[in-house]
Order: C-alpha cells, then structure tokens, then sequence
C-alpha cells in the first residue's frame, strides 16, 4: 500500500459496470466476498450492482447483466464503503459525459473508489486518481502514463492507495479480495476461499504484472523479441551474449545498442533479471531447495545466486523461503 492515510476495512461494495465490461474481473471481486461470508455463516460482506440508469450492461463476452440501481441513486450510495468501477475494452468508447458528471459527484459522498481492468482509466478521466498510485491492466498502462501526467501508475497487479483500490485484469482482483477478506476475517477463512476458488498462488500487492514485450516495445525490434524468448527459453543453461547475438544475426554491440535502447538495461543485466523472477517464482510455489533453484536457473554457486537475489529483491532467497511459507499457510 503506498503511504499516505490508513487503509480502510470495506465491507458494503458497490460494483459500477460500463459498458462492454470484463464479466472476469468483476466476478473475480465478487466470488471472494460471497465465499468469505459463506465460511462465516452470515453477511460480513455486502454488495450491490450499479449502472449509469439503472438498466441491464452487456458485458465483452455478449452477457446481458442486471443490475441493483443507478448511479444516481445516493441514497444507496452512501450505505457503501467502496465503489469499484468495472471496465474492459475500448474502454474510452464507452465513458461518457454523463458517466464522468456522476463519478464526480460520487466521489463527494466520502465513500472510497475503485476500479478494476481498465477502469482505472474512467476514474482518471474524472480526475479522481490525480496524486495517486494505481493499477490498470497491462495494455492500457502506456496510455494512462502518458495522457494523465498527475496519475502514478504502476505496474503492480493491485494497488490500495488510501481510499483508491485500483486492480488489473483477470483474477487479479481474487488478490486484492483475498487481502482485504485475510486482514478483516484473518487467514482461515482467506484460505478457505482461495481452497474454494482453487487459487493455489496468492500473489501480493506489489507482484509486478507480466507484460509481454511485444507490447512494451511494439514491432520496432523482431530480433530484440526473438532475443528475449531465447534468453527465456534457455534458463537452466544461459546462452553466451556472442552466441545469443549470433543467433539473431547481429554483432555483440548491435545487441547491446538495443538492449540498451529499447529496455535501458544491458543483455546481461536482462538475462539475469529473467533469471531472478524464475527463481522467486520456484521459491513461492514450490518446495525446491535452494541448490536446487539455483542449478534450475543457471547459477554456478549458491552463493552467487544469494547474492544476486538480495541485489535485486532486497532480501536472501532463504528469506523469501520463510516469508512465502508462512504466508501459504495463511493464505492458501
């Protein structure tokens, strides 16, 4: 959670659906709540359905979804804790004048804002992300960086930034559930969820999405995409940078050039930094020893692989172990 006020402990949402909306992540918000209270045998969690009118919105996949209210309706708007605004393609299409007129007057109730997808981009348009750290799926992120200059946008699958609960797409929003479900009702019943859901890796707030380079980089470069996937494709046993540059036809140097033109980083420095997010991917999801880890991604020592780990995480992956373990049990 960035800094800033304390984080809040909602329990009455909202879900606003735009038009077009992704039926995943809005289910994935809300098949958590009804879980949670399904274990405690009661109503902890509340929710209710919003439109701009009050009439039903097809979802991306041709679904026809009914709804509880408007947006207009304040009255049932303030019994809420959070309004979570459900977005999904063409997002832009589909926020209206009246939509931005409507969230702005939401946001004067004091109840707090969310978004999940891409509705991050709606609450942006309404200005209600300026000076605040949030989430969007990974395609809308450059659009958002570079259209809204006060927005700080990350790269993380959820951020909860005081009253702004921002989530990507697809089950990302299980996550930020299974947090908010573990600190109100603590860590049995957050398993008992992700059990249910058959969640079996639990991801943390700060776990950066998986953005395809294609995207990051567009068609400028085939032969950087086609070095990258080698580098992926050869963890275990890292290929030589001669060899690598050889294998997409250019020189040592032109493959520094771009490397360093197009990800700010040298090919080496890259290399390992795949490495890296293998090994901690094998350490939070598997009971592997770390001799082991390191051999799987192509450390000569365990000593070297320590010590690269903690450079680039902040912490030994003998840390990493205790503090995955123990989250495990609590949350799976």
């Amino acid at each position: 959670m960035a800094s800033g006020k304390p984080e809040l402990n909602p329990t009455r949402f909202g879900f606003f659906l735009l038009n077009n909306f992704t039926l995943m992540s809005m289910t994935s918000a809300v098949e958590p709540l009804r879980l949670a209270n399904r274990y405690v045998r009661g109503t902890h969690f509340e929710w209710k359905l919003f439109s701009l009118d009050g009439q039903p919105v097809t979802a991306s996949n041709g679904a026809a979804m009914a709804v509880d209210s408007t947006l207009r309706d304040i009255d049932t708007i303030r019994q809420l804790d959070l309004m979570i605004i459900c977005g999904g393609e063409g997002i832009s299409e589909h926020v209206t004048e009246g939509t931005i007129k409507e969230l702005r007057a939401l946001s004067t109730t004091g109840i707090a804002l969310g978004a999940v997808c891409t509705g991050s981009n709606t609450l942006a348009t309404a200005g209600l992300l300026d000076n605040y750290h949030c989430s969007v799926h990974w395609e809308n992120i450059a659009a958002l960086t570079d259209q809204f200059r006060d927005v700080h946008v990350t790269r993380s699958i959820y951020t909860v930034d005081r009253d702004r609960y921002t989530c990507s797409g697809g089950t990302a929003p299980i996550d930020m559930m299974l947090s908010i479900i573990r600190k109100q009702l603590g860590p049995d019943v957050s398993a008992y969820v992700a059990e249910q859901l058959v969640y079996g890796y639990v991801r943390q707030a700060d776990e950066d999405q998986r953005i395809p380079l294609r995207h990051v980089i567009g068609g400028q470069s085939e032969k950087l995409v086609t070095a990258v996937e080698l580098m992926e494709a050869n963890i275990r046993e890292p290929i030589d940078q001669g060899e690598l540059a050889g294998y997409v036809g250019l020189s040592r140097r032109q493959l520094q050039r771009l490397f360093d033109q197009h990800l700010q980083c040298t090919p080496s420095r890259y290399y390992l930094q795949i490495r890296l997010a293998r090994a901690r991917e094998l350490l939070c999801q598997t009971g592997m020893g770390l001799v082991e880890i390191s051999s799987l991604t192509g450390f000569v020592s365990t000593s070297h692989f320590s010590k690269s780990y903690k450079e680039r995480y902040g912490c030994p992956p003998s840390s990493e172990r205790r503090i995955s373990t123990n989250t495990s049990r609590r949350t799976i």
